[in-house]
């Protein structure tokens, strides 16, 4: 075998094999957790959407052809500290620090193999893959939000004409009595909708301002979204009932809303002077 043709086919491969091997505790972690957790169930579809973006970077650009001879030292630098960083989080069980560390391991691995010029390129659909991995302060987060929407909410119906009452997150009505819990933080929401707008920001061209504003809105558009949704929702519970506004509305009430808002981007894209598609990117 010539080693030309074993350092431009059989190296790469063999890498490639060799990280995917090394880090599976950490994909099998992933997977169960985006199997299990609500919070980030949209996270099984980060990894296709960055490989169809790495993909089509290289379709697109011949200047990211492999060649050998291109890679750096520093980028060894990287993977061994990643690899370091790595293996502890595994001994101490801290998988959700392994999985950043697999991500800086990949970074590494392409700028040891490809260079610079290539890391660069990458640099988005590898930086993407972080919005995969669940982290473990999101649920610190869900009660004071779910307050927070509590209290929102109570006050647009009391604004309606309706009598209720609210104390913490305990909700009642002259016909039911509600708790506005987890489910009702808006918190899956939101991390789905930062993930969609960091997508979008990177697919639309316009300036630098209007991709960090764009991805921004992902908070008062989820929070909004969400304030309404429940407001709604106690509106039907006071209509038709909590087994209505529970059994049937509050699991369909978040997918209509959500698309609600997603309806929201283009105007919004076009106020903050989004001017076309990247097509060079997709």
């Amino acid at each position: 075998m010539h080693r030309s043709s074993f350092q431009s086919i059989w190296l790469p491969l063999l890498a490639a094999l060799g990280f995917v091997i090394l880090t599976l505790p950490v994909w099998r972690w992933l997977g169960s957790e985006w199997l299990t957790n609500d919070y980030y169930s949209h996270g099984i579809l980060i990894a296709p959407v960055a490989i169809f973006l790495a993909v089509q970077r290289f379709r697109h650009d011949e200047s990211l052809a492999y060649r050998p001879g291109r890679g750096s030292i520093f980028g060894l630098v990287v993977l061994a500290a990643g690899l370091a960083f790595y293996l502890y989080s595994l001994q101490v069980k801290a998988y959700y620090l392994a999985s950043f560390a697999v991500i800086a391991m990949l970074g590494g691995l392409v700028w040891a193999l490809a260079g610079g010029h290539v890391l660069r390129k990458l640099a988005f659909p590898i930086g993407y893959l972080t919005l995969m991995v669940p982290l473990p302060i999101v649920d610190r987060y869900t009660l004071p939000l779910a307050l927070f929407t509590g209290y929102c909410s109570g006050a647009i119906v009391r604004f309606l004409g309706l009598d209720i009452t609210i104390v913490g997150n305990a909700v009642t009505l002259p016909n039911a009595d509600l708790i506005i819990g987890a489910q009702c933080s808006g918190v899956n929401s939101l991390i789905a909708l930062i993930a969609l707008l960091v997508l979008i920001a990177y697919l639309l061209d316009g300036p630098v301002w209007s991709r960090m504003l764009l991805v921004l809105f992902a908070v008062p558009l989820a929070l909004i979204g969400n304030i309404l949704r429940v407001a709604t929702l106690l509106v039907v519970a006071r209509a038709w009932g909590a087994d209505v506004a529970f059994t049937f509305y509050h699991d369909y009430s978040g997918v209509l809303f959500f698309l609600a808002v997603l309806m929201l981007i283009l105007p919004l894209a076009k106020l903050l002077q989004f001017r076309r598609l990247r097509y060079e990117v997709i």
